[in-house]
């Protein structure tokens, strides 16, 4: 616009130079002239200049040429009628004439951090039979996947739907070729993966074990195997389709009184006919291996289609287990149905790719349903109470009498043992008073020989009469018996009868004195009933 509102002052004002110049003197004239097509000369080439500024891009459209676009191309490459393929940089740049040259001036492309550009070009060779996207550009050939010109000739760019994307930045390209869109990127957060469904690359044709046919390698069309990890990805989402697929543990009840999210509870029916309810808690995951075959069996995993997968299976292996026991073996064995039931159920949905990591049976059966039959099992556990109880009382009672016998033969041994110690006191004793005794005795015996030894040598030099009267002299000294005789005692006749009379009287008297000493002492010594 600038440059043709040049053009058209300095066309003017040419004008204006040559009309004056009948009206000059005639030097005038030639300078009048000279005047007018050096302004005709200056704004032609001053609306030739065009200017883009650092943030922008121009792009050429050629308005006078020889040659036209070829039917069904839209930029052109080789100088055509119609939108270059070339695009002016940021700077001056002259010789763009006007009417010959339109100059469009557009925002360069920016794309903030967490954001993609989705690339459609508008021109370029077909796209392949079958295809929907053009194929993906490699990172080395992307900067001139995005020039134009490269893109349309040598490059030989496909029109349509590029797989590449624009990251994080800014780029200068040509709008009448690239249309760019601006979309979020593929955000994969913890606890979850992410499945890709490509809708590009080379398709599978060779079939893989059962469960795995719809899984491909990654690159090739269809969904890939090998699920992408929590981050973020600067993915195309229309030419690859992510399905985030969460890896936390879950927990599906089937209970009685059923809430959010709960299932119904399990009827069952046993070998025995009895018909209860049951409370079944199953706690299952997707590991990320196994995300790809879920999206591929049920497209993803809040698919009500999974849900109805695992409560049929759940269900069924449930009441086929129980037609198996009787109901009273079923309560009683409830750790061997959870763990029969955990093991079908990880069979049955690893095909599907969920893995049942716990089963765990809540109540089984209720007061109307089972009542009768608990109640005699109460009973026949409280008899079996009993009895055992029963049996630890007849056995400590037992033991109490083991005790007590115990006890008593302890104390017999106790009184034995020390009768035997008593014993062997006695006899040490006895032994003790033999040995007295015999020391005694053997004193005594030593004494009346030294008695005996001096009463001879006495009675040798005094006489056996005399003698025996220092002797009684001696005891009535000890004793203090009285001498005065009251024995009569007629003895011979001459000296040796008369001293032995008086010594015959004296005895006696001693004798005498003796017993009547003894029979005052009788009474104090003697012991009650003693004579």
């Amino acid at each position: 616009m600038t440059s043709t509102v040049l053009l058209v002052v300095g066309f003017i004002v040419a004008i204006a130079l040559l009309s004056s110049i009948p009206r000059v003197p005639g030097p005038m004239r030639v300078l009048a002239g000279i005047g007018a097509i050096v302004v005709l000369l200056v704004s032609f080439t001053l609306a030739s200049v065009r200017f883009v500024g650092d943030d922008e891009v121009g792009v050429v459209i050629k308005n006078v040429g020889v040659a036209s676009l070829p039917e069904g191309q839209i930029v052109a490459t080789n100088g055509e009628k119609g939108p270059q393929a070339s695009i002016l940089a940021p700077g001056w740049h002259p010789w763009l004439w006007p009417v010959i040259y339109d100059v469009e001036i557009h925002k360069q492309i920016i794309i903030n951090q967490g954001e993609v550009g989705l690339i459609t070009t508008a021109d370029g060779a077909p796209l392949p039979t079958g295809e929907v996207f053009a194929p993906e550009w490699s990172q080395s050939d992307f900067q001139q996947m995005l020039d134009a010109q490269y893109f349309l000739t040598s490059g030989a760019g496909v029109k349509g739907p590029q797989t590449s994307v624009l990251t994080p930045g800014r780029y200068r390209v040509n709008p009448k070729l690239y249309r760019i869109e601006k979309t979020p990127v593929t955000n994969i957060e913890q606890a979850t993966v992410g499945v890709v469904k490509s809708n590009v690359g080379p398709i599978q044709t060779t079939a893989t074990a059962t469960g795995e046919a719809l899984l491909v390698e990654k690159g090739q069309r269809g969904i890939w195997r090998e699920p992408y990890a929590p981050q973020q990805y600067n993915l195309n989402r229309s030419a690859f389709e992510v399905t985030i697929v969460s890896t936390a543990k879950r927990t599906v009840q089937y209970t009685k009184n059923p809430n959010e999210g709960a299932e119904s509870e399990i009827t069952v029916r046993s070998n025995d006919g009895f018909t209860f309810p049951v409370d079944v808690r199953v706690e299952y995951e997707i590991k990320p291996a196994e995300a790809s075959l879920v999206v591929a069996n049920f497209q993803d995993d809040d698919n009500p289609a999974l849900a109805e997968r695992l409560r049929s299976a759940v269900r069924a292996i449930f009441r086929n287990n129980a037609e198996k026991v009787k109901a009273l073996d079923y309560v009683n064995n409830r750790s061997k149905q959870e763990s029969q039931s955990l093991a079908m159920l990880v069979d049955e949905m690893q095909r599907q790719g969920v893995s049942v990591t716990a089963v765990r049976i809540g109540d089984v059966g209720d007061p109307k349903t089972l009542g009768e039959l608990l109640k005699t099992q109460t009973d026949r556990e409280i008899a079996k109470q009993q009895q055992v109880t029963f049996q630890e009382q007849q056995r400590a009672a037992e033991q109490r009498k083991a005790l007590t016998r115990t006890q008593q033969e302890a104390e017999e041994e106790k009184r034995l043992a020390t009768a035997q110690y008593q014993v062997q006191i006695a006899e040490q004793n006895k032994q003790q008073r033999i040995i007295n005794a015999q020391a005694e005795a053997e004193a005594i015996r030593v004494q009346a020989e030294a008695q005996a030894q001096a009463f001879s040598a006495i009675a040798l030099q005094i006489g056996r009469g005399n003698a025996a009267l220092i002797e009684l002299l001696k005891i009535v000294g000890d004793r203090g018996v009285q001498i005065t005789p009251r024995v009569m005692v007629v003895g011979g006749n001459g000296a040796n009868g008369s001293g032995q009379a008086e010594t015959t009287a004296l005895i006696g008297t001693m004798l005498d004195t003796m017993m009547r000493q003894s029979q005052e002492a009788a009474p104090k010594d003697a012991s009650p009933g003693g004579g």
